[in-house]
């Protein structure tokens, strides 16, 4: 490209994104300058051409297009940059350029391929060339139903290949060669398609050279999941895999498994190794078929080379191997050379080999080979070197001592011998031979773990060899060397449970090179392979100029530790054997496990925090690069020059943070986060940045210190380097071949032609700030910025030194850090707490180091790219920035304030020295007399130092915007939020400072207990500024006043009180005179005195400062820096707060902590006491002591149970309703007072709370039965129903038992004693005295159920034989009915209805604030009902789900009180009744909780044995009495509410009505008559109705069977046969129905039609509760008759009893109503009295009437 405009001339208007362009480094060189009308974004160069990318999203290419000749007219070459038209109307985001081709990917994904085409390169079939820019499909065809376009990020082109970079981060590949990493025999592969080896992997970055390619990918997630366990079972013949023999002295672990015959062994999946190929072995690039040869069943299959196909020898001039063949004799005579390859590139193939039985098996002949024989053993195998049978019965070493001898031989060669060997690349293939020959190519389905772990005594191609060699002699061993075999199949049990690690510092130290670290032919731990990690130490050993003793220990102190003895292999199982020992002890020998499970580990083992990548929006570092294609220039960083099928991982990499790659033609490049350059592959020209030898793994560039480089670029045979130097100004630096000018593109002949190492290029300073720099073919690229109002010199500035600062982070790690927590004597230097505290303390670092990393690749990726704001991860992560620098200052005072920096210095001196040079040049000092622990500080400072850069460069950069504006307003607020975070972490190093300064001058003993890592001092009264009030004479007071606490200390003691419980109050001076501030604590009260008033406002003020920090957060460091530091003064901490704190005191709380809240010293609302006995309470909390709803938790002694107690309290006592739950099973629900049941309550006994063998309900008194009670005794079967006292049965009660019988009488001593009344199921009654329960004694009357009857003495126990002394009668048939009876009325000697449940109806009253019933203000109860609805809805707040929706509707509507003036009228009448029958539908109202208990006591009484029919009318008077007491609340409630039977006045609208309407309207003046029924039956009785209804269902039992036998027989006859049976006038007779809408006539068969509406108007009596709601429903009946006859009449006529009464009766009968007796009695015991003589009166009197004529009816 012709010059077009020198970097000195005219600066064009364009200032931003110009690109310069040259070649070679002289100095002679300018730059040219491309002119565009628009920035160039992005430059990509191929080897004679260039593609630019310019705002807008169009692009131009420029030089040699051979492709475009076939359009007309375009010439060969062109210098002016020439628009590509067919990318017109799309907007391209990037491009790419190779070497005879381009590519460009577009906004939506979308990619554009153009140029050379010959090999598929462009995607494109049957083209050799693509002249424009033409659209190819990536499609995915993974999912075979739909097939999916690929969105595509970005492209990288090759020589003969393409990349491309999907938006899942997955690589596809597409044109020719190894480097695609695609498993197809036929090339070239046009269409695109998916690196499946990278499938799963996140791809971040795609590099093509020539002939190889780069990925640079995210490292995966440490995984969550717990590795399984092997498996103990062979998965084809389902037998144990392991077995172990027990010998004298040692275990053999054996895992030497067969199949046996007819076992199908298929071949396992899993991992590939290092060179092998996804497909099949033999699909390789030459299509030569690789042989495998298996000796034994059981022995893994042996490769004849390497892992993977062999290289193809004549394919192109690329892929010929460079190593010259040594002589067949040599021992470093490369195997793949001398396999006997001919001119064609196939190897001779042997015919495969049956397999080998043992007994059949050749026996090598040599018994004491030396290295070179062996090797020559393997060359001269004709299949390259797979060694034939190595099973136990063919080793060449019969025992034990054979092989020691052997290794002696091996270790005694002298080190000049070692010395002399070259580390040449044909000796280091002889080694992999030799090593790999043992390296099994895949797991096969029934492997022996023939191979032992071994590493060599020595490095270097030697040590190599040992090694190997070792591992085969322990392999043919077999079983005989014990040891072997236990570390063998130890190692590969352990390998599930500890897996192996991907970084070499970290390997295993006992895997020898081709052997995975996961386990013998197991799969490799990545998809990359099992040998690369041995192979690269290795390698790096070879990498030395010399092979002397001292670089080959050098390097194996870094590396692996490569120490060997037989005997010792299980150094690295230890882990193993006591894994197995848990698993398998039953089975291991003694020996082994007390051998093996003796503790290595130090005192106190340090690691630093692994620090992950954290936000996933933040910029990755922990990658990996992973290489694959021709190798042949070591290009692929695996250490050697072998071609790579698949994708691997270059694992000297994977811990240097890589964040760009970029590959040359026949080189490669990789650079970190530190800002160094790794550089591998072809050197010739010195393009690798250094001249060390090997370069087939990453080795750094040769740079000067300081120089951090953030860009790169490489070309043909050169690289270009964009640093910074000592300005922030980029620099840029040339490494590689030199272009001569004049020459053209003829290197420069001679010494002179290339760099040694990387130079500066002088004109770097003139063409502005370089964002970006490129590089392909012989040309150089580097895009620049005019530096617009300071704004790209303020960016590039802060990226420069966030770079800077980062690696001066990494250095401080890896220089001071590490080394130190290697330090043996830490732990005792430190003492536990320090060494605790620098624990955090690095990992704070770490993490702050891993954030300043991830914001420099941010940055530069800002700078590299868009060079705007946006997207700053300062701006829009600001809170994780100050949140991880907060954090790391709070560590950093902590370790500091604990005297950590003091005690680190010994070990400091120990590491590194007395002078600890590295210390003072890391912190820049050039002052020797620096006391080391504040070196020490100052390096750990330095990040906290770097903040203040931040601050500078965002107001810098806000400076370049106008003041209106949103960036400038987002740059403002970053910035000032870091200066406030600079001056709160200062502030907090000040405060640390003063504590540590404080703790060297405070006496040493209280020192130990009050010195802690959090504590800051704020002030002290050392000055004598504060004193006690009151103080002895000569007593010392000492205040101290902490960040946490007021520490009070004396000659020798001290006390603490913590500050988020202490007030302070100053006194009054005017009232005392004195300068005092009155200090209360929850436990005591006390004057601080001061010296002047100005000393009280300093102390008042620092402490209520310091107890407002403490409450804020309690130490936070994020509470007080939210809180900023200019906001003025603070308010008074507040009075009421909440708190932790344990009393110390003698007294209830002693050594109880108590957390919640505080009112001015005392507990006051909700909090949490727990006693150190296991006592618990959580409530309420009123001045000190527990006030409202809480819960206690009492531990039982003998039993793991304890109490529990749920409900209210009152003055630290249970009072109120709760439920308390005891420990032996019983449950008592009810009221206490003073920690006692005390009032109603009902108590579950037994020990299972689900059988309750008895339950009372009842009165209790000072935690005594006491009063009326129902107590039911579930085991015996009775229910007692009366009075008690002390827990015993007194006075008057009824018995029923499960069995029938009834007693009512009185009771003394819980015993039947005194006159009772005792009836059976068959109606015997005795009536008399009783002595013990069921126990005659005295006079009495026996009555029999016929009638006869005993008077007399009576002795004995009902049901097992009575004595009696007396007369019997008879009573005569003519005596006079009201003789004949002698049934005993009951109910006499019971307790009265209105006796019953006092203490219930007493509840309600209290609640009501009444002290006494009936008495009371009507305000006082509606204020404690409005109080009562407020609290109980505050509970359940807590828990909404326990209200359904229309309970908290109820509740609000519950707020508003019917009011009324004056008498009470029938719309406020109706107000009371809506407003009673919501508050009886909740509990929380006083009427709901009165009406919920009276429901449990009523059906407590009346279910189970109470179900007696004797009880009836007891059960009837008891709802009786309810009504009347409720009704007695609710007038209290409401006092104008007329008394029962009052009649409500009318207003005059109501007598108007009245006056006007018919006499219907007087039919209904009965509702206006006040009664309590009316009123509350609606609310009371659909609870009770079960229990009541089966009651009269009993006792009308007889009744019923007899009405139903009727029913039935009669309801068999047809309507109008059951009319004229009836009586029915036959006027009355429906002549037809209509069914259906359908009109039918009736006839002689019909039956069920006939008054058929009426019939199932009746048959709702039985789904209503009320006696008038059953009364509503007769009438319906009747209108429903009546509507029916005046149909059939046709005129208007009034019923006649006699008329209407055999009507009636049919409908009843066909209405067949189960148990109407008993409906018929409900209605007759509660009917309203005042409807009784009305029209419902005579109606329901009709139909009792009914009930009684059909049990009288005969059909005849």
């Amino acid at each position: 490209m012709e010059k077009q405009m020198s970097s000195g001339e005219e600066e064009s208007s364009v200032e931003r994104g110009l690109l310069h362009t040259w070649k070679g480094y002289s100095c002679s060189v300018t730059p040219e300058k491309v002119l565009l009308s628009r920035p160039v974004l992005q430059a990509a160069l191929g080897n004679r051409h260039g593609v630019l990318l310019v705002e807008g999203g169009q692009v131009y290419s420029f030089g040699e297009l051979s492709w475009k000749q076939t359009q007309m007219a375009f010439p060969a070459e062109t210098s002016e940059p020439v628009l590509e038209v067919g990318l017109s109307g799309q907007k391209v985001v990037s491009v790419a350029a190779g070497g005879f081709h381009s590519g460009a990917v577009t906004e939506d994904g979308g990619v554009h391929m153009w140029g050379d085409n010959a090999h598929g390169q462009c995607g494109l079939s049957g083209l050799t060339a693509v002249p424009n820019p033409t659209p190819v499909g990536v499609i995915d065809h993974s999912d075979p139903t739909a097939s999916q376009t690929v969105k595509v990020l970005e492209l990288a082109c090759g020589e003969q290949h393409t990349l491309a970079l999907s938006a899942r981060h997955q690589v596809w590949a597409w044109g020719s060669g190894p480097q695609l990493g695609l498993p197809v025999s036929t090339l070239p592969t046009w269409r695109p398609q998916r690196v499946e080896h990278l499938a799963g992997r996140h791809v971040l970055q795609v590099s093509c050279g020539a002939f190889h390619s780069l990925a640079l990918v995210r490292c995966p997630a440490p995984s969550q999941e717990p590795r399984r366990p092997p498996p103990d079972k062979c998965g084809q013949c389902n037998q144990l895999l392991y077995t172990m023999t027990d010998k004298e002295d040692h275990v053999i672990i054996s895992d030497n498994h067969h199949c046996p015959i007819g076992a199908q062994a298929g071949e396992h999946g899993g991992s590939d190794d290092r060179r092998g190929s996804e497909g099949s072995p033999g699909k390789g690039l030459s299509g030569q078929q690789q042989v495998k040869v298996k000796s034994s069943p059981s022995e893994p299959l042996l490769s004849t080379h390497r892992h993977s196909p062999p290289r193809p020898l004549s394919l192109s001039p690329h892929t010929t191997s460079r190593s010259s063949p040594a002589p067949a004799t040599s021992p470093t005579q490369d195997p793949v050379a001398s396999s006997g390859s001919d001119a064609t590139g196939t190897a001779p193939q042997e015919p495969q080999q049956p397999e080998a039985t043992e007994e059949s098996r050749a026996e090598p002949s040599s018994a004491e080979p030396n290295p070179s024989s062996l090797s020559q053993a393997y060359d001269s195998r004709p299949d390259g070197g797979a060694l034939q049978g190595t099973g136990a019965k063919s080793s060449p070493y019969p025992d034990e001592q054979a092989v020691k001898e052997y290794l002696k031989k091996l270790s005694d060669h002298s080190l000049s011998d070692q010395a002399a060997k070259s580390p040449q690349l044909a000796q280091r293939s002889q080694v992999d031979a030799i090593a790999d020959v043992f390296t099994p190519d895949e797991p096969p389905s029934s492997s022996s773990s023939s191979v032992v772990m071994a590493t060599g005594a020595g490095g270097g191609p030697v040590g190599a060899a040992l090694n190997s060699l070792v591992a085969s002699c322990a392999s043919v061993v077999g079983e005989r060397v014990a040891s072997t075999c236990e570390a063998l199949s130890l190692r590969k049990v352990m390998s599930y449970y500890y897996p192996s690690p991907t970084s070499s510092s970290c390997s295993s130290s006992s895997s020898p090179p081709g052997v995975s670290a996961q386990g013998v032919g197991g799969p490799a731990p990545d998809a990359g392979g099992a040998g690369g990690l041995a192979l690269l130490q290795e390698e790096s050993l070879q990498g030395k100029k010399s092979c002397s003793l001292g670089d080959v220990r050098q390097e194996e102190a870094e590396g692996l530790s490569r120490r060997l003895s037989l005997p010792g292999l299980l150094s690295q199982g230890r882990y193993a054997v006591q894994l197995l020992a848990t698993s398998y002890g039953g089975m291991l020998s003694p020996r082994l496990l007390r051998r093996y499970s003796r503790s290595r580990v130090k005192a106190a083992p340090l690691s630093p925090t692994l620090v992950a990548d954290g936000d996933s929006l933040l910029p990755s570092l922990q990658t990996e690069v992973w290489s694959w294609g021709r190798g042949q220039e070591g290009q692929l960083g695996h250490g050697d020059l072998q071609c790579g099928l698949q994708p691997m991982c270059i694992k000297s990499l994977s811990s240097k943070q890589v964040l760009r790659i970029a590959a040359g033609a026949h080189h490669s490049l990789a650079l970190t986060a530190q800002s160094q350059m790794f550089s591998w592959g072809s050197n010739s020209s010195g393009q690798l940045g250094h001249m060390e030898t090997p370069s087939t793994i990453p080795r750094l560039a040769k740079l000067s210190e300081g120089i951090r480089v953030w860009d790169v670029g490489a070309g043909q045979q050169h690289t270009l380097l964009l640093a910074d130097g000592d300005c922030f100004q980029p620099i840029l630096y040339y490494s590689g071949q030199q272009v001569k000018e004049g020459l053209g593109q003829a290197p420069q002949e001679g010494s002179g032609g290339y760099t040694q190492q990387p130079v500066l290029l002088p004109f770097c300073m003139n063409i502005g700030y370089v964002s970006s720099v490129f590089a392909g073919g012989q040309l150089c690229g580097a895009l620049a910025d005019k530096n617009v109002m300071g704004f790209i010199a303020s960016l590039h500035e802060l990226a420069a030194a966030e770079r800077k600062c980062y690696c001066k982070l990494t250095s401080v790690k890896t220089e001071v850090l590490q080394p130190l927590l290697k330090a043996d004597n830490l732990t005792s230097s430190l003492g536990q707490t320090s060494t605790g505290l620098l624990q955090t303390l690095i990992g704070r670092f770490n993490g702050l180091c891993q954030l300043t990393g991830q914001n420099s690749a941010s940055l530069t990726a800002l700078v590299r790219r868009l060079r705007d704001i946006r997207g700053m991860l300062l701006l829009d992560h600001t809170e994780l920035f100050m949140d991880t620098y907060t954090e790391y200052s709070s560590a950093l005072g902590n370790f500091l304030v604990m005297g950590g920096f003091q005690a680190l210095a010994k070990p400091c001196q120990d590491v590194f020295g007395k002078g600890c040079e590295v210390v003072q040049r890391l912190v820049e000092s050039a002052d020797d007399s620096v006391p080391l622990p504040d070196l020490l500080l100052s390096v750990l400072h330095l990040p906290i130092k770097h903040l203040q850069e931040y601050t500078r460069l965002l107001l810098k950069l806000a400076t370049c915007y106008e003041v209106d504006s949103a960036d400038y307003r987002t740059l403002q607020d970053g910035c000032s939020k870091f200066e406030s975070l600079v001056l709160h972490l200062k502030r907090k190093r000040k405060e640390a400072d003063y504590t540590l300064h404080f703790w060297k001058s405070f006496p040493g003993k209280m020192t130990d207990s009050l010195r802690k890592p959090s504590r800051r001092l704020v002030c002290e009264s050392s000055n004598k500024a504060l004193t006690l009030q009151n103080a002895g004479r000569f007593s010392v007071n000492w205040f101290i006043l902490f960040n946490d606490a007021l520490v009070h200390a004396q000659f020798s003691t001290h006390h603490v009180f913590p500050l988020t419980s202490l007030w302070v109050d100053p006194i009054s001076e005017e009232t005392t005179g004195l300068n005092g501030l009155k200090v209360i604590t929850p436990e005591e009260c006390f004057t601080l005195l001061t010296s002047s008033p100005m000393e009280k406002a300093k102390w008042l003020r620092s402490i209520n400062q310091a107890v407002e920090q403490a409450l804020s957060g309690v130490g936070s460091d994020t509470a007080s820096l939210a809180s900023g530091s200019g906001s003025g003064p603070r308010p008074d901490p507040p009075i009421s707060r909440t708190a932790s704190y344990t009393f110390y005191k003698e007294g209830r709380l002693k050594e109880a902590t108590y957390e919640g809240r505080w009112l001015a010293g005392k507990p006051h609302g909700r909090g949490v006491v727990k006693w150190p006995d296991g006592r618990v309470y959580t409530g309420t909390f009123k001045n000190g002591l527990e006030d409202g709803f809480g819960e206690y938790i009492l531990p039982s002694k003998n039993a793991n149970k304890s109490d529990h107690y749920q409900g209210n309290w009152k003055e630290g006592k249970m009072h109120g309703f709760g439920t308390y739950r005891y420990a032996t099973g019983e449950v008592y629900e009810g009221c206490f007072q003073d920690n006692m049941r005390h009032g109603h309550g009902m108590l579950r006994s037994g020990k299972l709370n689900s059988s309750s063998p008895s339950v009372f309900i009842g009165q209790w008194q000072s935690d005594r039965k006491c009063g009326y009670g129902v107590f039911d005794d579930i085991t015996r079967g009775e229910k007692y129903m009366g009075t008690w006292q002390d827990d015993q049965r007194q006075g008057n009660g009824v018995i029923v038992t499960q069995f029938g019988l009834y007693y009512e009488g009185a009771f003394s001593s819980n015993k039947m004693m005194g006159t009772g009344v005792l009836l059976s199921e068959d109606d015997t009654s005795f009536e008399g005295e009783f002595s013990e329960d069921w126990t005659l004694c005295g006079k009495g009357t026996l009555s029999m159920p016929n009638g006869d009857y005993i008077e007399g003495s009576f002795s004995g126990v009902w049901g097992s034989g009575l004595k009696i002394s007396g007369s019997y009668y008879k009573p005569n048939l003519f005596d006079s009915d009201k003789d004949k009876s002698r049934t005993p009325k009951l109910g006499r000697l019971a307790v009265r209805a209105e006796d019953k449940w006092l203490a219930v109806f007493e509840e309600c009253w209290k609640r009501l604030g009444s002290d006494a019933v009936g008495q009371g203000e009507t305000s006082i109860a509606w204020d404690n009902i409005a109080v009562a609805l407020t609290a109980n809805r505050q509970i359940h707040r807590g828990s909404p789900e326990l209200l359904t929706r229309s309970q908290h509707k109820a509740l609000e509507s519950l707020e508003i009180i019917p009011q009324h003036v004056g008498p009470v009228t029938m719309e406020t009448y109706d107000s009371i009744r809506l407003y009673l029958i919501k508050a009886c539908d909740t509990a929380l109202h006083p009427l709901g909780r009165l009406l919920e208990s009276l429901v449990a006591v009523y059906r407590m009484t009346y279910v189970g044995v109470g179900a007696n029919r004797r009880l009836l009318p007891q059960a009837v008077n008891e709802i009786k009495s309810y009504l009347k007491r409720i009704f007695h609340i609710v007038r209290f409630l409401f006092p104008d509410l007329p008394e029962e039977g009052g009649l409500i006045p009318e207003t005059a609208d109501i007598q108007q009505e009245r006056s006007s309407s018919s006499s219907e309207a007087q039919l209904e003046a009965p509702r206006r008559v006040v009664s309590s029924s009316a009123l509350l039956l609606p609310v009371l009785l659909p609870r009770l109705y079960p229990p009541l209804f089966t009651l009269y269902a009993l006792d009308k039992e007889k009744e019923e069977d007899v009405y139903w036998d009727c029913v039935s027989r009669l309801n068999k006859q047809p309507d109008l046969a059951l009319l004229a049976f009836l009586g029915v006038h036959q006027k009355f007779w429906p002549v037809s129905i209509t069914v259906h809408g359908e009109t039918q006539q009736v006839v002689s068969s019909t039956k069920d039609a006939c008054f058929a509406s009426a019939v199932e108007t009746l048959q709702q009596i039985s789904t209503t509760f009320t006696p008038s709601d059953k009364l509503q429903v007769i009438q319906l009946t009747f209108e429903e008759i009546t509507q029916e006859v005046l149909t059939l009449l046709k005129e208007d006529f009034l019923w006649s009893m006699d008329d209407l009464f055999p009507v009636f009766l049919y409908v009843v009968l066909r209405a067949r109503i189960r148990n109407l007796g008993s409906e018929v009695s409900l209605i007759e015991d509660l009917m309203d009295p005042c409807v009784q003589h009305g029209e419902h009166g005579i109606m329901f009197t009709t139909l009792k009437a009914c009930y009684y004529q059909i049990q009288q009816e005969r059909i005849t």
